[in-house]
């Protein structure tokens, strides 16, 4: 399909907001997929070209959180390892599922999406520690399922693994971002790479987007806090609602 002036000026700002709130608490895809979608463009293409442009600003973040020391590396290879197996089974799996089907799945993950967001509380403080290996495993199991999630569909993968860690395996809010991190620029190269082998990727789209997640991220790990939950909470709702009702006029009427 052709790309116009009007994808950039609406995908663009879109993305760097993501960006932004990806690196603040998670779940920048829940802006930055709606708008791609918003556009026009066919929900494989539109989940394609989205793992560039974010996988773009997270390489950025995770840099910087490694360079702040939050990557614990004995607990994130073997996370980073299944998550990539999971997301491209997850991206595999979505390349089988038709535009108008896609579209439906969505209908039921927005709203479940919205509710979560209103729902969910700041991360809590430290829980009683695991023994390692039981730490790991948890870890492990959490990475490989969300990486499955995060190839086929991924707004909120971020968010979901920072309350999976933290929640069930009792690891420390900075561990946890750390390891998010990590495990989150794994399932997007190996997403990214599933879609380009496939054509489902608008490089030109993906890599002006990229810029500006970059600048998003780079931003917002510079306000890495519980407190971000406040801000992020209103404006991932309001393009959830907007989303959702474009999509049932484009399904129904």
């Amino acid at each position: 399909m052709e790309i116009t002036l009007t994808h950039y000026l609406i995908i663009c700002p879109m993305v760097f907001l993501a960006g932004f709130i990806d690196a603040i608490a998670g779940g920048g895809g829940l802006i930055s997929l709606p708008s791609y979608i918003m556009t026009g463009l066919p929900a494989q293409i539109a989940i394609g070209t989205n793992k560039l442009s974010s996988g773009m600003g997270t390489a950025l973040a995770t840099y910087r959180y490694n360079k702040s020391g939050y990557i614990n590396w004995k607990r994130a290879i073997p996370c980073i390892l299944v998550s990539l197996i999971g997301s491209a089974i997850g991206a595999n799996l979505n390349l089988l599922v038709d535009d108008r089907a896609f579209k439906i799945f969505m209908l039921f993950i927005i709203p479940l999406s919205a509710f979560y967001m209103l729902k969910s509380r700041p991360l809590e403080g430290k829980r009683e520690a695991y023994p390692e290996g039981k730490t790991l495993l948890g870890c492990i199991a959490i990475s490989l399922l969300i990486g499955v999630y995060d190839g086929f569909y991924g707004p909120g993968t971020g968010t979901f693994l920072m309350l999976a860690l933290t929640g069930i395996s009792h690891i420390g809010l900075n561990d946890a971002a750390g390891i998010t991190k990590a495990v989150n620029l794994t399932t997007n190269i190996t997403a990214l790479t599933v879609y380009l082998l496939n054509g489902s990727v608008i490089l030109p789209l993906g890599l002006t987007a990229g810029a500006f997640s970059i600048a998003g991220n780079y931003i917002g790990t510079k306000f890495f806090s519980k407190k971000g939950a406040d801000f992020v909470k209103p404006v991932v709702i309001t393009v959830l609602v907007i989303f959702f009702v474009k999509l049932i006029k484009e399904l129904f009427f």
